[in-house]
């Protein structure tokens, strides 16, 4: 399933892992079949969702840079 009111490309549905929660911001981990996306969101956004570990999201990945490494 892919939301198609929005127009990104990369699209990874998978479960949320893991919540880092701050006073303003958190990271939320997100468990794809491509690996762990991990997102920085308001904590406010967080609570509006209803974000908790378990949560069957879709992480949207938009970006104008792509940072290459060697391994």
């Amino acid at each position: 399933m892919s939301i198609q009111a929005i127009n990104v490309r990369n699209q990874f549905r998978g479960k949320v892992s893991n919540i880092i929660r701050g006073d303003v911001v958190s990271e939320v981990d997100v468990d794809t079949p491509s690996g762990i996306v991990t997102s920085v969101i308001t904590t406010r956004s967080v609570d509006n969702l209803g974000l908790k570990i378990g949560s069957e999201v879709v992480a949207l990945v938009k970006s104008t840079e792509v940072s290459i490494a060697t391994l």
